[in-house]
């Protein structure tokens, strides 16, 4: 019995512990849900409530994380990264090929993901070659380019998902609307990693890993089936069916690795952007806004509730997709809680260099507020002209 008494306070300890530090992960979904509830004693739940789901956005994010979360597990994207890395010497030219592979990663597998995929390996070889004091560089623009590049394709970030689909975005106009800011994210990127990286020479070490050949080719027409379902080539719950089984039975692992408190912030977000938009005062105060200036206002709410729930919030109000497109995008730099992205990279950096954290914030919001009002500033530019 004594040692009952001993034990018992230990696991409820570490329970206590587990949910803490759960909760402090995914402090977005906290405050989505907070919101969602909040919000549904103003609005109380009724039929119409199931009606604020866009299931297909949800199907869509599920099935691309799973895919990407087995592709991850066989080292795919570390070994594209590392063969690409390795074919350059110097300090500048291979943390501008880790941004690059970033820039290109989100564009294919959404941008928090090819964070958790690319910034291990931008420790890897930092750490490995003596050059930790790129790091902190090195990391934020990383996240950058994951938040930025990710704004080319429907499927590059998540917000992007949800406003093609909303909104019925035809792909060639989608990628139209967003070639420009995309391509002065390029050059700013290019341009400060050139000017802050000195072109020291830099070795990295060599690791023989093998793909499986059998896994990589189901996992890659998984992948292709994922992309022909965002851009409604195949119906969503074609994907909702093949590919958990398939992954079942291929990589269990996978389907519990999914980010689901990221799916679960869009579910509450779902709910609190639902319930806003059935207030007066609300549709009245925002429908104002956002006809004033669509680009700035949405650009300004992504700062203070992060992009994702800027998109599903404000496209309650506005038809005006293309300027509401771009402002979550570029929205996505700034404050750390811009995006969901910019926290992967927080807590990542953190977790290496402890006690380096108010560092890291000083340079990230340098970085982050010279690309915000840089982007901002040219595409308001052009739409006066």
């Amino acid at each position: 019995m004594a040692h009952t008494h001993i034990i018992r306070p230990i696991v409820v300890s570490f329970r206590h512990k587990a949910i803490y530090d759960f909760l402090k992960k995914n402090i977005v979904m906290v405050v989505a849900f907070v919101a969602a509830l909040a919000t549904s004693f103003i609005v109380p739940v009724d039929k119409k409530h199931l009606g604020y789901f866009d299931f297909k956005t949800l199907t869509c994010l599920f099935c691309v994380l799973a895919v990407v979360c087995a592709l991850k597990n066989i080292k795919f994207f570390y070994i594209l990264a590392q063969q690409i890395v390795q074919r350059f010497k110097t300090a500048r030219m291979s943390i501008l090929a880790l941004v690059y592979i970033t820039f290109i990663g989100s564009m294919l597998i959404a941008n928090d993901m090819a964070l958790l995929t690319f910034l291990p390996l931008g420790y890897f070889v930092l750490s490995s070659t003596k050059k930790e004091k790129y790091m902190a560089f090195t990391f934020i623009m990383q996240n950058i380019a994951a938040n930025l590049g990710g704004m080319l394709t429907p499927f590059g970030n998540p917000q992007n998902l949800y406003l093609y689909t909303k909104f019925s975005i035809p792909t060639l106009e989608f990628m139209g609307i967003m070639i420009f800011p995309f391509a002065v994210a390029v050059l700013l990127i290019t341009v400060c990693c050139i000017i802050f990286v000195k072109a020291e020479p830099l070795e990295t070490e060599k690791t023989a890993v093998k793909l499986p050949l059998g896994k990589t080719a189901v996992y890659l027409l998984l992948f292709t089936l994922s992309i022909a379902i965002v851009f409604r080539g195949i119906p969503y719950w074609i994907g909702l069916a093949v590919i958990p089984i398939t992954l079942f039975f291929f990589d269990k692992k996978a389907l519990s690795q999914v980010d689901y408190p990221l799916l679960l912030t869009f579910v509450f977000f779902f709910i609190f952007a639902g319930n806003m938009a059935r207030i007066d005062a609300v549709i009245n105060v925002f429908s104002y806004l956002l006809n004033k200036n669509t680009l700035v206002f949405s650009t300004l709410s992504c700062q203070c509730i992060s992009n994702v729930p800027s998109a599903v919030l404000l496209s309650q109000f506005t038809e005006n997709y293309s300027d509401l497109l771009v402002g979550v995008n570029i929205g996505g730099v700034g404050t750390l809680i811009a995006s969901l992205a910019s926290l992967i990279t927080y807590r990542e950096y953190v977790s290496h260099n402890p006690g380096k954290s108010d560092s890291y914030i000083k340079q990230f919001s340098a970085f982050n507020f010279g690309f915000l009002i840089i982007l901002t500033g040219v595409m308001l530019l052009i739409k006066l002209f």
